[in-house]
């Protein structure tokens, strides 16, 4: 798969996931893909809420893991 279809693939995952996050108050934010790494930041009320690491990892991670081929993990950026 080329890299420019992964990073569409994980820009419409994303959009999947955001209304999720929208919902109490945050956001999502695709920032980079790189040698199999996402890498993306949350904002508005995800920032310092206690349930973000859940929310990476049981939602953003095993989703785009699930769904992209060629993603191997997901990163949070500050």
């Amino acid at each position: 798969m080329e890299y420019e279809q992964i990073i569409e693939e994980i820009k419409e995952v994303i959009e999947l996931i955001r209304p999720y996050i929208n919902r109490d108050g945050g956001d999502i934010e695709f920032v980079k893909f790189e040698d199999g790494i996402v890498f993306v930041r949350f904002s508005g009320a995800c920032v310092g809420c206690a349930a973000m690491d859940s929310t990476m990892n049981d939602l953003v991670e095993d989703t785009l893991l699930e769904r992209v081929p060629g993603v191997i993990g997901v990163e949070l950026v500050v």
